[in-house]
C-alpha cells in the first residue's frame, strides 16, 4: 500500500531554516509527481510545491516563491523541502501528497513551528 512518511520538522527561529523529507513507499515513486502542503491552525490545507515525476520542473505557491526549494532523489523514493528564511506565517503542519491511480495520497505530516 501507499505510504508516506515525513520528517524534519521542529523549532525554528524566523529567518532560520527547515529540511523536511517524505518517504514515500507501495507506488512506482520515479513516475509520479510529488506535492507538498501546509496546513496552519485554523486554516484550510494550502498546496505549497510541486515536482515532476523526473525533477526537472517546480512550482511554488507565490508565499514561499523564493524561499523553499522542492527536490527528489528517486534512487532514495524521497521527496524535499528545503525552507529558509522562515516566517512565523510559515507555521504549519506540512505534508507530502502523491495521486497514484486517482486516489490521493497524504503522510502524517510534520509540525513546523517559527517562532517570531
Amino acid at each position: 500500500q501507499v505510504q508516506l512518511v515525513e520528517s524534519g520538522g521542529g523549532l525554528v527561529q524566523s529567518g532560520g531554516s527547515l529540511r523536511l523529507s517524505c518517504a514515500a513507499s507501495g507506488f512506482p515513486f520515479s513516475a509520479y509527481p510529488m506535492r507538498w502542503y501546509r496546513q496552519a491552525p485554523g486554516k484550510e490545507r494550502e498546496w505549497v510545491a510541486l515536482i515532476t515525476s523526473a525533477g526537472s520542473i517546480t512550482n511554488y505557491a507565490d508565499s514561499v516563491k523564493g524561499r523553499f526549494t522542492i527536490s527528489r532523489d528517486n534512487a532514495l523514493n524521497t521527496v524535499y523541502l528545503q525552507m529558509n528564511s522562515l516566517k512565523f506565517e510559515d507555521t504549519a503542519v506540512y505534508y507530502c501528497n502523491v495521486v497514484h491511480l486517482s486516489v490521493s495520497y497524504w503522510g502524517q505530516g510534520t509540525q513546523v513551528t517559527v517562532s517570531s
